[in-house]
């Protein structure tokens, strides 16, 4: 069982600056026109959203050591994933996470990088969620794709885990326990990660205390 100890963290300036990449502006007639149609309906116009603060990206100082530069480790109890800088930092992003007891735990590598992937949804996620049956065949990438703009694959050995980092068209997940086993991030966030993994990268995702 890893030591979660060893990954206390002190903060330490925002060196980040990445812009949610996700579009909620207002103001052309267009979508004044829906919102007001969607009033008159009786529904909810869609509400800004706004990331909490902890969880944009942030160089921060931790004591570590213990894993190589290049390597991720993602904490589903608190939320974050980091990305090892070297020695004495790492980039720590928000995540949505699991519900209980589906993802994977233990160590993992990055084995494959996919821009705006294709999406199949497995048989226990389709016998769980009966209406992703009629994405069996596949779903091609894009902006209502699951797995967001970009999708880091791990494996074990050979072995496709089928279990996933990516970006996501539901930012409001970010900060919960909500997926079906995969590490969700802001589609912007998601971009910022994949440029920095180098194939194969190793995963270490920690067991909860």
């Amino acid at each position: 069982m890893l030591d979660r100890r060893t990954f206390l963290i002190s903060a330490a300036a925002t060196l980040l600056s990445a812009n949610e990449a996700l579009a909620f502006h207002r103001g052309s007639s267009h979508r004044k026109k829906k919102k007001q149609s969607s009033t008159r309906r009786g529904t909810r116009p869609q509400q800004p959203f706004n990331l909490d603060a902890k969880y944009e990206p942030q160089r921060i100082v931790y004591g570590g050591g213990i894993y190589p530069a290049g390597s991720i480790v993602i904490d589903p109890e608190n939320r974050f994933l980091y990305f090892i800088e070297d020695a004495e930092t790492a980039t720590r992003f928000g995540v949505g996470v699991d519900r209980a007891g589906l993802s994977i735990r233990g160590t993992a590598y990055v084995k494959r990088k996919s821009k705006w992937p294709s999406w199949t949804p497995t048989p226990n996620m389709i016998r769980n969620e009966p209406r992703y049956a009629r994405y069996a065949g596949g779903m091609r990438g894009g902006v209502g794709n699951p797995l967001g703009a970009r999708a880091l694959y791990l494996y074990r050995g050979n072995q496709d885990t089928l279990y996933r980092i990516h970006g996501t068209n539901q930012p409001r997940s970010i900060g919960q326990a909500m997926s079906s086993g995969c590490i969700r991030m802001l589609n912007a966030h998601a971009e910022v990660l994949y440029e920095k993994v180098s194939v194969p990268a190793l995963v270490v995702i920690l067991t909860p205390a």
